[in-house]
């Protein structure tokens, strides 16, 4: 009996030796290495296996800066108002503006009369080529002027250039603004889009015109949608495409930002 201790003694004490734990370690080494890797095929699964979300946005939008230094005279339209293409947004108090342009209008007209004065004079010879050349180029200077400041005078009422809302005013009335200050944030809502992302793998049946549907968390309702178009390139890590669709219809209780749950199937044998 003291033999049989002896002897499996000795076998605890060589399966906890290091020649023991060499000889498992490429065995488990092994095991993990037959393992596939989780990162690319994780983010796949995961984009199949959770519920598609899809986000509307605007198909226009803009943000509406100053172009020139003025104050603030008006905001005709208030935020979130509506307004149509070429309706005035913005206006300014261009008194300094208006004056120089009477300025430059008088300027024009003195330029012209020595100009017309100088032409009589050479006919009589009583005036030199050089002067009269200066009060031709002296007719030219006061007519750029006189354009430049009708220019910043077509400045003064900043007009919208699509029909849409005001999303954010960035200034107030009687605020002074500078050259490329930001005005407004405007957006165009007669077509609201959805962008989204699909697996891959879906580029095999979808395609621009498609039908689905979308279920707005907001207003707990399903609209109708169709694709409009295709992202340029796949992310190779999640495997997946974004796509952009359109809300089929008009809904005027849908608003950008919004965002709900896609509805769609994808066919038999996909």
């Amino acid at each position: 009996m003291r033999a049989v201790f002896v002897f499996l003694g000795g076998l605890f004490a060589l399966a906890g030796s290091p020649l023991a734990q060499a000889q498992t370690a490429p065995a488990s080494a092994a095991a993990a290495a037959s393992r596939p890797s989780a990162g690319p095929m994780q983010a796949r699964a995961a984009l199949e296996r959770q519920d598609l979300r899809a986000q509307l946005m605007p198909r226009r939008y803009t943000t509406i800066a100053a172009e020139i230094g003025a104050k603030v005279s008006a905001l005709p339209v208030p935020e979130g108002g509506a307004f149509r293409a070429g309706q005035v947004l913005v206006s300014y108090d261009c008194s300094l503006q208006r004056a120089q342009k009477d300025k430059a209008a008088a300027e024009l007209e003195a330029a012209e009369q020595t100009f017309k004065a100088n032409q009589r004079l050479e006919q009589l010879n009583s005036v030199g080529q050089l002067e009269l050349d200066l009060s031709r180029s002296a007719v030219n200077k006061a007519r750029a002027e006189l354009g430049a400041t009708e220019v910043i005078m077509a400045k003064c009422e900043v007009t919208a250039p699509f029909a849409g809302r005001i999303a954010e005013q960035r200034v107030r009335e009687l605020q002074f603004v500078q050259p490329g200050q930001p005005l407004l944030d405007i957006l165009d809502d007669s077509v609201l889009e959805l962008e989204l992302l699909v697996p891959s793998a879906w580029l095999r049946w979808l395609r621009p015109g498609g039908s689905f549907e979308v279920q707005i968390d907001e207003t707990r309702k399903t609209y109708p949608a169709r694709f409009t178009r295709i992202g340029a390139r796949v992310d190779p890590v999640s495997q997946s495409v974004k796509v952009a669709a359109a809300i089929h219809g008009r809904f005027p209780e849908l608003m950008a930002g919004m965002s709900g749950k896609v509805l769609i199937t994808p066919p038999a044998g996909q």
